[in-house]
């Protein structure tokens, strides 16, 4: 398989509705994560081997960015005609997707941080495979360590 770059992801169109977020491509297309998210008090760890998500949205919900994590299936192009971005991890790695928003890798599993005093909106975190959905957004707080499987 081909390497997989990180892509910078653009603004896009936001819609939370009951039973959960859609999001607008820059292409037209929409995706469609259902479940209202858990909330989750500064950090999720991901359940190992899903495919990772974070949007960050504007405080209102109408607009925000979307990055996917260790996604090694979409095309670089791809990514860039619609808008998502991409950031890819080593293991034991850690790096920043948006001013107060962390990502890293814990295993097979994927940690999601978010300072909420620097991030001026809200933040989601959607991990699936073919088996199931998980939807999160992080939220201040601080009890427990914030992980979730």
């Amino acid at each position: 398989m081909s390497a997989r770059n990180n892509v910078a992801p653009s603004t896009l169109e936001v819609d939370l509705v009951d039973g959960g977020v859609v999001v607008r491509y820059l292409d037209g297309r929409e995706a469609f994560y259902h479940g209202v998210p858990d909330p989750v008090e500064g950090a999720v760890r991901t359940p190992p081997g899903k495919e990772v998500h974070v949007l960050v949205t504007d405080p209102d919900g109408v607009e925000g960015v979307m990055t996917y994590v260790n996604d090694r299936n979409t095309h670089d192009d791809i990514l860039e005609s619609t808008g998502v971005g991409r950031v890819m991890l080593d293991a034991n790695d850690e790096e920043e997707l948006f001013p107060g928003v962390t990502v890293s890798t814990e295993g097979y599993s994927i940690r999601v941080e978010a300072d909420l005093s620097v991030v001026d909106g809200r933040v989601f975190v959607f991990a699936e495979d073919e088996m199931s959905e998980h939807a999160y957004e992080l939220v201040a707080g601080d009890a427990g360590d914030g992980d979730e499987e």
